[in-house]
């Protein structure tokens, strides 16, 4: 089986859409997703992955399956400083690398800081919803692994986000998502593929052989976003801090 996760074009987060960037993102991916036989196709609710996966449902004449475990990761924990909610991916490198915790995959949940909100309880839903995705297809989550109770050579597109996806492969790779979200960049319309390993019969685990592509906006000659990049040098205050 073959996982294909996409992150949505260049956002306008004020209007839930994406810019005129992110049209051209959209676009030059549907370019390179029609030459895959992708059988189905999943969707956040949110109106910039809706947007992004719509040149690539037209080329396929095909609609995709709203799912809400697929929206934006809505976790939070709370600021120690401020008390107010915040999110759990924009963390200080010199904060969260102190935290041992953090690059445990079981105990980073149980952490102050994370289980000072509700990360838990989305953290939950996200990974029922991958696992509930992935029964259908014949993978049962046993353990670290998966029992495949059909063999299966389809692939499946899911468009969504950054936070969520970092969540998703968590789960799937047995990985903290803490290092995920801070150690790794996803930039908009990129394409991270998952293959399935099934060297010992019924047993599959999946290994990502492609993380945040973007080799379809270089065949396009389309600069790649910035957006879930920060300074490069900190010095650079033209680029975010």
């Amino acid at each position: 089986m073959k996982l294909l996760i996409i992150r949505h074009g260049d956002p306008d987060y004020t209007i839930d859409s994406l810019t005129e960037k992110g049209r051209k993102e959209a676009e030059l991916l549907k370019n390179r997703l029609e030459k895959s036989d992708i059988k189905d196709f999943y969707c956040s609710p949110l109106g910039r992955a809706k947007a992004t996966a719509e040149p690539t449902l037209n080329a396929f004449s095909k609609k995709a399956e709203i799912c809400g475990w697929l929206e934006e990761f809505t976790g939070y924990i709370i600021d120690p400083k401020t008390g107010e909610k915040r999110i759990p991916w924009d963390l200080l490198p010199d904060c969260w690398t102190k935290e041992p915790d953090y690059f445990d995959k079981d105990k980073w949940l149980d952490t102050p800081l994370m289980s000072s909100g509700n990360i838990k309880e989305k953290y939950t839903e996200a990974v029922n919803g991958i696992d509930g995705l992935l029964k259908k297809y014949g993978y049962v989550r046993e353990g670290n692994i998966y029992r495949v109770e059909k063999e299966s050579r389809d692939t499946v597109a899911l468009f969504c986000h950054f936070g969520v996806e970092c969540v998703l492969l968590s789960h799937i790779l047995n990985i903290s998502p803490v290092l995920l979200w801070h150690g790794f960049v996803a930039l908009t319309s990129s394409v991270t593929t998952l293959i399935t390993e099934e060297r010992k019969q019924g047993k599959a685990y999946f290994r990502c052989c492609g993380f945040g592509d973007i080799s379809h906006l270089y065949a396009g000659d389309e600069p790649p976003s910035f957006q879930a990049r920060f300074c490069e040098t900190y010095s650079n205050f033209d680029e975010r801090h």
